[in-house]
């Protein structure tokens, strides 16, 4: 169990107190940044200006919390308590990702980044020095809101996603990755699967705020993260030909936005039949009059399901459909279902009470480093609401402050106390 040293004379009051303090501090000054006042959501994408922003923050959190800040090739930021070069023992990693979906939540990603300087706060107060060092990292374009991929970071370092894949994906403006590195100083060419950077990991617990309402309905906190559904993006392209909206006749058209809506429908319905979940959250129509026939459509549709089969059931579906209408259907990214590390599971639920287990359809990049190898969990903070990807995301403070004291008992567990 934990072996933390007491703070001298400081109370634990006191130490509760320091902490709460830290983690509001560290929440308000992140809190503007990228917000849309329109929605009161986030538009935090990948390499854009509101991005080096939030890298600067990190940056400048980190060094004031003495940690050693690095960037591996791809550009995820890593923050070190303790040399992870020295020695035999890998390093024991926390940390999540700042970027956001448009018109996105605060919490999704950046509780997890907070909660973890926030735990650092908290182990330094209570005297601790762990034997092992222990990491806190930014991972970068976990949402995919830019290109399209989500966890391109974590799946870039692990190979996962090859580098030329990632290096020619290109956002809504035409912009590659390679030239969006480029120009946020990162050499395009470098990167790739980073032995170095994934040496130094030992274990991964990434704290989130949970995407739905099983804590809230079991009246829990704090869960431990015990899989992911297996899920994939596709992208669906439909051909047209661009007419007048007024003077063409209903039988002469060829309108690629029938096509589309089409399968939209099937993808719902063909969810609904194989107990899955499959959205089609984004759809460009071109050329984009309101008064003109379109030439093109495309569509991204996302899936999941407990079970691989019953998801490429969905694609077949969807895919069927597409083709009547001469549309293509091609595959974007794919994720496979990960069962967590399960003694790392069972540690982490006996650690923190018998906190309860839960299974999330939500992608994350603890679940990429899980496919690499590496021993990894998470940790999920209430969310009374179940809502996510939404302005409307939520969590209480309480609660947060409750993940980072779960956090905190966690990383202590795991990093040992240097003797």
């Amino acid at each position: 169990m934990l072996d933390v040293p007491p703070a001298g004379a400081r109370s634990r009051g006191a130490e509760a107190s320091t902490t709460r303090t830290g983690f509001d501090d560290l929440w308000a000054e992140i809190a503007g940044i990228g917000r849309v006042d329109a929605s009161g959501g986030y538009r935090r994408f990948g390499w854009t200006e509101t991005d080096l922003s939030l890298r600067a923050w990190f940056e400048v959190a980190c060094r004031a919390r003495q940690l050693t800040v690095t960037q591996d090739r791809i550009g995820n930021q890593w923050a070190w308590w303790g040399d992870p070069d020295r020695g035999s023992a890998k390093g024991v990693v926390t940390g999540s990702h700042l970027d956001s979906v448009p018109d996105g939540g605060g919490y999704d990603g950046p509780l997890g980044v907070v909660s973890a300087l926030a735990a650092i706060d908290q182990l330094r107060d209570r005297g601790f020095v762990p034997a092992r060092p222990i990491g806190v990292v930014a991972f970068v374009e976990e949402e995919g809101a830019r290109f399209g991929v989500g966890c391109v970071g974590s799946k870039v370092i692990t190979g996962a996603l090859p580098a030329e894949q990632a290096l020619a994906l290109t956002d809504a403006d035409g912009t590659t990755l390679a030239h969006a590195l480029a120009a946020a100083g990162t050499d395009p060419a470098m990167i790739g699967r980073d032995e170095e950077a994934l040496g130094r990991i030992g274990c991964f617990v990434e704290l989130h705020v949970e995407q739905g309402r099983g804590l809230a309905e079991l009246g829990r906190a704090v869960a431990v993260g015990g899989s992911i559904w297996p899920h994939g993006r596709w992208r669906l392209d439909f051909p047209g030909e661009a007419n007048h909206a007024g003077t063409t006749r209903l039988a002469d058209r060829k309108d690629a936005a029938i096509g589309c809506a089409q399968a939209v429908l099937a993808a719902r319905a063909s969810a609904d039949r194989h107990d899955c979940v499959g959205t089609v959250g984004r759809i460009d129509v071109r050329p984009g009059g309101v008064n003109a026939i379109p030439r093109s459509a495309t569509a991204w549709l996302d899936a999941r399901g407990r079970d691989e089969a019953a998801v490429r059931a969905v694609v077949r579906d969807v895919t069927a459909i597409a083709a009547r209408h001469g549309g293509a259907v091609r595959q974007e990214s794919w994720t496979d279902g990960i069962d967590f590390d399960q003694a790392l599971v069972a540690r982490l639920a006996s650690l923190l009470d018998d906190a309860p287990v839960l299974g999330t359809a939500a992608g994350h990049d603890a679940g990429i480093l899980a496919g690499a190898g590496i021993p990894a969990a998470m940790l999920f903070v209430r969310n009374p609401t179940g809502v996510s990807h939404s302005p409307a995301e939520f969590a209480e403070r309480d609660d947060c402050l409750a993940g980072v004291d779960a956090l905190a008992t966690v990383l202590a567990e795991l990093a040992g106390a240097a003797r």
